[in-house]
Formats: C-alpha cells, sequence, structure tokens
C-alpha cells in the first residue's frame, strides 16, 4: 500500500490496483503550494466530513477525473448526487466491498457542515481492508472510547492516519492514547501546522510516540510512504 501525503489531511492511497483520494483540500492551504490539485489522478475520493479544509478541491479533483466515485456519509453523498457527480452512499458501522478491497465506516467525534451552510450529517472514519494492507483513516476527531471498536471489528492495523494538531482535533498525547485503544504502533500524523491554532513541536511529538515504543511518521507535503 503506498500513501501520499499533499498536505494537512489529504492523502492519496495507492492499494488493489486503484487510487484513493482522502480529504481533498490543497489549493488554500499555503504548504501545498507545489501541488496542484487538477493534475492528480484517483478512482475514488472519500470526504471525512464537509468543513472547507477537507473538500476545498473536491469539485475540482472530480472534473479532472470525471470517473471517478465519490464514497461518503449518505448526507455528502446526496449533496455530490445532484452536483452531478457519480457516488456511493455509506453510513457509520458496515463495511462495502469495492474493486480495491473492503471499506468501512466509523465513528468520528467531531462536527461537519457544508461552506454554504447545508447541513452535511455527521464527520466519519475510514478502515480500508485491501490486498496490500489494513489502514485506519481517522478524518477529524477527537479522542473517544469508540475507537476500541476497530480491533475488535476489523482485521489488526498495519498503519492508521490520526490527527494530532490539536485545538480542533485530539492532540498527540491523545493520539498516543489512541494508537494503544486500535492496537496500532504506526501512525502518520495529520492535520497539523496548517494554520496557526494547529502547529505542533515535532521532535517533542515524535519523542513522545518514541518513548511509548511507537512509531510516530510526519510526511512530508508531496511525499510518498510504503506500508
Amino acid at each position: 500500500m503506498k500513501i501520499t501525503y499533499y498536505g494537512h489531511s489529504c492523502f492519496l492511497v495507492e492499494t488493489g490496483g486503484k487510487r484513493l483520494l482522502f480529504d481533498p483540500f490543497i489549493t488554500g492551504n499555503p504548504l501545498a503550494e507545489s501541488i496542484r490539485a487538477g493534475e492528480i489522478r484517483c478512482d475514488y475520493i472519500l470526504p471525512t466530513h464537509a468543513h472547507p479544509d477537507h473538500i476545498g478541491d473536491l469539485e475540482a479533483v472530480a472534473e479532472q477525473n470525471p470517473n471517478a466515485l465519490l464514497v461518503a456519509i449518505w448526507e455528502v453523498s446526496t449533496y455530490y448526487s445532484a452536483k452531478g457527480l457519480k457516488t456511493h452512499p455509506m453510513n457509520k458501522g458496515g463495511w462495502w466491498t469495492f474493486d480495491f478491497g473492503r471499506l468501512k465506516m466509523v465513528q468520528a467525534v467531531h462536527s461537519s457542515v457544508f461552506p454554504d451552510g447545508m447541513p452535511a450529517g455527521e464527520p466519519v472514519g475510514f478502515v480500508i481492508d485491501s490486498q496490500d494492507g489494513v489502514l485506519y483513516v481517522a478524518g477529524d476527531t477527537a479522542l473517544t472510547m469508540d475507537m476500541q471498536l476497530i480491533p475488535m471489528t476489523c482485521p489488526t492495523l498495519d498503519a492508521a492516519i490520526l490527527p494530532i494538531g490539536s485545538n480542533f482535533t485530539m492532540d498527540y498525547a491523545d493520539a498516543l492514547i489512541a494508537a494503544d485503544f486500535i492496537k496500532c504502533n504506526r501512525i502518520i500524523g495529520c492535520h497539523y501546522d496548517t494554520f496557526g491554532f494547529i502547529k505542533i513541536d515535532h521532535k517533542e511529538a515524535k519523542a513522545r510516540f518514541s518513548e511509548n515504543r511507537k512509531e510516530l511518521i510526519l510526511m512530508e507535503v508531496g511525499e510518498t510512504t510504503q506500508i
């Protein structure tokens, strides 16, 4: 499974021969000026919720990838279906098998509304179960006891993408607890440094994880890693 970081919470996950784009927010991110949203190719678009810093480039990406399938919670799916996008609606709790593998929509504790004020249902996370590995993408979330359900209902995780910037989401101390809840020692950080509210001390964050025999990966924008 290959993971490319496009800044903030935007990741391209390549697995099962397909390209899955999570939370396409690039153009408004000053740390991602080297990335061109219109040049990203994907087969699936998966927003975790409808805040601008997670869907800012969604329609632009969809326009350049007209065959891409948007997989989202019911309200987000309906919103974009009305705009002509190809969609697959889901809700929390169930699995669906796609051509890249299985996908489960899971709980996230946050808020969600479209920039135009339309309700956007609830925020979510995703668990990908493919032939290349198992990955949890938490989305924007606080630490929640519900995370303990993931190892009870999903295959063993190879890695997890967790928010660590605090203020709007959990911080890296809570993410360390979350790593225990989900029984995963390889964590990729997201939702940090983009704005003043969420700047973190990289050295301290990594040290806290290392002290607890866990790995915190802080990727550079445009960097790719394998799990």
